[in-house]
């Protein structure tokens, strides 16, 4: 496709805004979501529409501005019964407010949100998304909850802290009742759009990732919903309020951005690979916490969007939430005196992304860098096991923000805090350049050929579990095959314990490991090491995956594990896969170059490219024919010999990238023009390739006089650089040979 040729109706570019449209957001994106079902709504659709976007609704489906149905008001029964609580039977609450609790999603909370959404449906809006469906693993003891319990499991309800087998059904229950609530809600405002307006509606879940909510202890039904017909996909609400949540590698507690955003956006790939559902990644510029300056922000942006491009298989973005704090609010200086507005250059930069990220729809991809792909297993039972009876009171109360944790709760629940044993599995080898990918386990079993991409795969049982026996038996054809299976654990999970299928009925497993084992014909008492399972192996590794992140030595015999299995693997062989050692990741998606340089990585070396790039992360557009990047840092690059294979604009003229949405484009034999659209206040940069030196450029604002504009001319790469004013309402600009 081209930037010169964008059709709003491929909804690859979005944002969420609460508030009425206003020119200083005015984003030039694809669609808005429009975020909120109270009053005003049906005005601020219409708003928007007018501006000629397309127009989707968000919602939150847990929580929200919902007191009148607390309070009874509704249907003249109060509902504060449904809210979730805690041990203490304390409701837990969504911010601040003590009048917004996280929600219980009874039949009857489902059916009070279908009709707050109805009046989105007939104002007209082309989707909506259903935002965040949440239930903290400390909550379960509402009465709402314990009704529930009696129901689903046909047994009086026990307290979540009573067992870990208590826990982990509860945990199950959860997911339960938010799947339902979706089903209910789609299913039944699909049916209304089509009886009443004889037209189709969409609707989407925005979710943090599957690692995110294991992390900071919350259940969602995640991969559950692709067994959902009503639900058409997801937006990855992997932003750097997630992937700044710290992590443990080699016995260092951190924060590790990138890498965290890239095993995020990892598992949100893999969730809806193979399916006919759409994924957007978001990205936010800035983050929820308002303390930051411009510079962190900026910084750890770029961190996550560069981890979100590394996935070519996803081209839709969520370019940011909320863009009125973006652009109309205020973050502290250096050294946190005063406040200051977004820096001028920062808004264009921004500008520049959200534009490119339009174009990445891009057939022709490869890696330029030596990383192999190894699949690391999740399921969404990690978020199961998310609480123990033996984790403290205080522990169990405890809302993961980003901060310290006071050491006196122990190493114990620290452990629980970092998700070691995730952790473990995964930044040893994605610190040595392999390009890991979370995959969803569950999902080999829902479709065929699911695993067929991978010829490597780590697996613990240690910290989730299988929901059926059939996975074993896709997983154990999938290794005879030829694929490398690398088993880590010690089995010694309380969890083994609980009421599963590998311990009810006919079967006596003590774990899922011995089960899986017995699929592959292998002993449950198999000593560590690789063994051939049909043209395929088995790697035993006999270390709980904590260890890998805390001991490097153990992380060092993962990796060891790993190397030894492919090497002995068919399927590994016949790909002729390498995992080469390195501390780099760059990643071609047609014309632009991506690139990434680790931290704590096999050396500190850094990566240079050589060539002649746009950088796309400069206000300038700079061209550079050297990029040096440092460990911690990372680039999005045009590269300019590949024009004629990326964004052509006819003729001899090519847009390169620009911080504006450019449309009517047309080229004459004097030169070219073209109209550029963008937020009030900021100002644009624009590059195109030319086949001759412009000898002059006009600006022209709607009903106004063209005026000369700031040109420069790169004779090296025959570009020229424009610079102008953005307008929402538009400007015209005409080069002149």
């Amino acid at each position: 496709m081209s930037l010169l040729a964008r059709n709003r109706e491929r909804e690859l570019t979005g944002f969420q805004e609460g508030g009425p449209y206003h020119p200083s957001y005015d984003l030039q994106t694809d669609f808005v979501m429009v975020y909120g079902i109270g009053k005003n709504v049906q005005e601020r659709i219409r708003g928007w529409k007018e501006k000629g976007y397309v127009v989707h609704l968000m919602t939150g489906v847990s929580w929200g501005g919902y007191q009148h149905y607390l309070n009874g008001e509704v249907d003249g029964r109060q509902h504060w019964d449904e809210a979730q609580k805690n041990r203490r039977g304390e409701p837990i609450i969504h911010g601040t407010s003590a009048d917004i609790p996280y929600m219980v999603p009874t039949i009857a909370y489902a059916d009070f949100l279908t009709e707050q959404i109805r009046p989105a449906v007939d104002a007209g809006v082309e989707a909506i998304h259903l935002e965040e469906p949440e239930f903290w693993v400390e909550g379960g003891y509402s009465d709402a909850f314990k009704r529930e319990w009696e129901i689903y499991y046909r047994e009086p309800w026990q307290p979540p802290h009573a067992t870990v087998d208590a826990q982990y059904r509860a945990s199950k229950l959860k997911a339960h009742l938010y799947t339902r609530t979706l089903d209910r809600i789609c299913s039944t405002l699909k049916e209304y759009a089509k009886v009443k307006y004889g037209r189709d509606i969409r609707f989407y879940v925005p979710t943090h990732s599957l690692i995110n909510y294991t992390q900071w202890r919350i259940v969602s039904p995640e991969s559950k919903l692709l067994e959902l017909p009503g639900v058409d996909g997801y937006i990855a609400q992997v932003w750097t309020g997630t992937a700044q949540t710290p992590n443990v590698y080699n016995g260092v507690r951190k924060e590790r951005t990138f890498e965290t955003a890239f095993l995020e956006y990892g598992i949100m790939q893999e969730l809806v690979r193979g399916t006919n559902r759409r994924m957007w990644f978001l990205h936010d510029p800035i983050a929820d916490d308002p303390k930051h300056t411009w510079h962190d922000y900026r910084q750890n942006y770029i961190r996550t969007l560069v981890a979100s491009l590394l996935h070519p298989q996803v081209s839709r973005y969520e370019v940011c939430p909320w863009p009125r704090r973006i652009y109309q609010g205020t973050y502290p200086k250096q050294g946190g005196e005063s406040r200051e507005g977004i820096p001028a250059a920062y808004a264009t930069e921004l500008q520049i992304v959200l534009h490119t990220l339009a174009d990445m729809d891009q057939p022709d991809t490869e890696w330029l860098s030596d990383n192999a792909q190894i699949g690391v297993l999740l399921a969404d039972s990690a978020m199961y096991q998310r609480n123990h009876p033996d984790w403290s009171e205080e522990a169990t109360g405890f809302k993961y923000d980003g901060t310290e944790v006071a050491s006196a709760l122990g190493s114990e629940f620290m452990e629980l805090l970092d998700w070691s044993p995730f952790y473990g599995l995964t930044l040893p080898l994605l610190k040595h350049g392999a390009a890991v990918r979370p995959v969803q386990l569950d999902n080999a079993g829902r479709f065929a050929g699911y695993l067929d991409d991978y010829k490597v795969l780590v697996l613990s049982y240690e910290y989730m579990k299988p929901e059926s026996s059939g996975l074993h038996n896709v997983l154990a054809e999938w290794v005879k095959e030829g694929g490398a299976l690398i088993y880590v654990g010690d089995g010694s999970d309380d969890f083994h314990e609980v009421r599963e299928w590998w311990n009810q009925g006919a079967k006596a497993y003590a774990s899922p490991k011995e089960h899986l084992f017995a699929c592959l014909g292998v002993s449950a008492a198999l000593e560590p090491g690789v063994y051939p399972v049909g043209r395929g192996s088995l790697a035993f590794v006999d270390v709980h995956p904590a260890q890998c992140a805390l001991d490097p030595a153990a992380a060092e015999r993962l990796r060891l594990a790993v190397d030894a299995a492919m090497t002995q693997s068919a399927a590994a062989k016949d790909a002729a896969l390498r995992w080469q050692a390195t501390n780099s990741m760059v990643l071609r998606r047609g014309p632009y170059t991506i690139a990434a340089v680790l931290e704590e990585s096999v050396h500190e070396q850094p990566l240079t490219l050589q060539g002649v790039y746009v950088d796309l992360l400069s206000a300038d557009l700079a061209v550079r024919e050297t990029v040096a990047l440092a460990p911690g840092e990372q680039a999005l690059l045009y590269d300019l010999s590949r024009v004629e294979a990326g964004v052509g604009g006819g003729g001899g003229v090519a847009l390169i990238a620009a911080a504006s949405r450019v449309d009517d484009f047309a080229e004459r034999e004097g030169g070219f023009s073209f109209a550029a659209r963008g937020p009030e206040g900021t100002l644009a940069s624009a590059r195109f390739r030319c086949p001759r030196e412009p000898q002059a450029v006009f600006v022209a604002a709607a009903g106004g006089a063209a005026e000369p504009a700031v040109f420069e001319w790169h004779a090296a790469s025959a570009t020229v650089l424009i610079r102008y004013a953005n307008r929402p309402e538009g400007v015209r600009v005409e080069v002149r040979w």
